[in-house]
């Protein structure tokens, strides 16, 4: 028996087409470490599986095969010894689904699957072949493939050039929760904070629900913050390590990728990144990005106007911005060091910068606000840097929206406790970006100002520059499908 769960509207309606097929049905799950993909599926199908295998990280081969079968032999009620090869286990789970009832759906689970492929295991082989000799031919078959190492499920089931090439029926990426999911899951858990309060915990958590669920309600937010990262061994003191170390080989130099993005708030080129952690300019660089991208830690952020090999990689992890920011140099040092720091400059610019980043995230709720959920367009960022010689100030837009319908905006994004002042020099800055904008992109299209701010603009002599403004509550509104 289903239950409703928060957030995963479109999940729960993907599932149940899978379950309306009359045809055998390979559903790939995947997403970022403590997402809640298990969560969704055992939810969905009330923990209830014809049957179910959940890998486990590190472990050799004889292990993954003695928790095969005894799984299986729980379900059969028999006692089978332990197979000693890959090939074998399937031929056994092959012969548990024949004997299932052939009109009632046969859904088998295998959790963490990744884990399960071991070096040298045959695990991958023996799967394909089980698919494909066996499983796609029975249409009472719903096999669900989950997993958070989302490279391997990429390469390996998605984009496999073998045997199991686009034989998923149905492909489910588990985003974290938006600000207005965040919302009503806190709300769910009897927490009621402001919606500043909430975004400025989004900064940290991202919306993922591992997360989230960790909040106590007796706590106000930003005590939440020191217990849960500051108190000596917290609770997500060492998350960090498991969280890169689990899912990828070698996850060394993910995190020296990941280390040297989280200093540059606009991201870097995949040049740049080769200089700055010092790893080649190869394939074996390009495949390492592409997997932190696939796996939602990176976002491509291109240049405007400019060709994809100028494409800017950009931390999009809030967890990991925030790790390298504010827990790996400050572990127990400060238990209380975030309700501490509440009024310092630096944790302004933090949240001015990650509130730039929860903006990316929303760009749905920024273009409904504005009314171009409908037009096609495109987002980008654009900087030019400052020229000594021809005396000229460098400038930056964080987010541009280039619109079909001959329209540019150029978006701010503030974070502040109250209305948004602009004042001369900031008027002054702005006409002026738009001129240095115009020029040096030489584009024809009309160029609004839009702001996107926590209470909105204050109206003065100088607001007037703001065409469209957005506000926090546009941005905790539910994304229209």
């Amino acid at each position: 028996m289903k239950k409703k769960i928060i957030g995963r509207t479109r999940e729960y309606a993907r599932l149940d087409k899978c379950m309306r097929e009359e045809t055998a049905q390979l559903v790939l799950v995947y997403g970022r470490r403590r997402v809640g993909k298990t969560f969704l599926i055992n939810q969905y199908y009330g923990n209830s599986f014809s049957f179910k295998l959940t890998g486990a990280y590190n472990k050799p081969k004889v292990d993954q095969l003695h928790a095969f079968i005894n799984e299986l032999n729980r379900k059969s009620h028999k006692k089978i010894p332990t197979p000693t090869n890959w090939t074998d286990a399937f031929e056994l789970l092959r012969e548990y689904i024949e004997e299932q009832d052939p009109e009632k759906k046969c859904v088998v689970f295998f959790d963490e699957m990744p884990w399960l492929d071991t070096h040298k295991s045959g695990f991958l082989s023996a799967f394909e072949y089980f698919w494909n000799d066996f499983g796609s031919s029975v249409d009472n078959l719903v096999f669900i493939v989950c997993g958070s190492a989302t490279s391997w499920l990429v390469d390996n089931i998605e984009h496999n050039k073998g045997g199991l090439f686009n034989r998923q029926t149905c492909k489910l990426f588990l985003e974290p929760f938006s600000l207005a999911e965040t919302e009503e899951y806190l709300i769910s858990k009897g927490i009621r904070w402001s919606r500043y309060d909430i975004t400025e915990c989004y900064m940290i958590m991202g919306g993922i629900p591992y997360y989230l669920s960790l909040l106590d309600k007796e706590m106000s937010y930003l005590q939440n913050i020191d217990y849960l990262f500051f108190r000596k061994k917290a609770e997500l003191w060492d998350e960090f390590d498991h969280l890169y170390n689990t899912l990828f080989a070698q996850g060394e130099n993910y995190i020296s990728v990941v280390y040297e993005l989280s200093k540059k708030k606009n991201g870097l080129t995949r040049e740049d990144i080769s200089k700055a952690t010092g790893l080649a300019l190869n394939g074996v660089l390009s495949k390492i990005i592409k997997n932190l991208v696939d796996s939602g830690f990176v976002r491509e952020n291109p240049f405007f106007g400019k060709k994809k090999k100028d494409t800017l990689y950009q931390l999009a992890d809030y967890y990991s911005s925030f790790y390298f920011n504010y827990i790996r140099d400050n572990k127990g040092r400060d238990e209380h060091y975030w309700s501490n720091t509440l009024d310092a400059p630096a944790r302004k610019t933090w949240a001015g910068n990650m509130f730039e980043q929860v903006c990316k995230d929303h760009i749905s709720q920024i273009k409904q606000k504005i009314g171009i959920l409908g037009i096609l367009s495109t987002e980008s960022s654009w900087f030019v840097k400052a020229d000594k010689k021809l005396g000229t100030a460098g400038t930056q837009i964080d987010l541009i929206i280039d619109r079909r319908d001959r329209v540019i905006n150029l978006c701010e994004m503030k974070f502040s406790l109250s209305e948004y002042a602009i004042d001369k020099d900031y008027d002054e800055k702005l006409r002026k970006r738009i001129e240095t904008f115009r020029k040096n992109s030489k584009t024809k299209k009309a160029v609004q100002i839009v702001f996107v701010t926590t209470y909105g603009v204050e109206s003065n002599q100088y607001s007037g520059i703001v065409q469209k403004q957005v506000t926090l509550d546009d941005l905790f509104k539910a994304k229209e499908i």
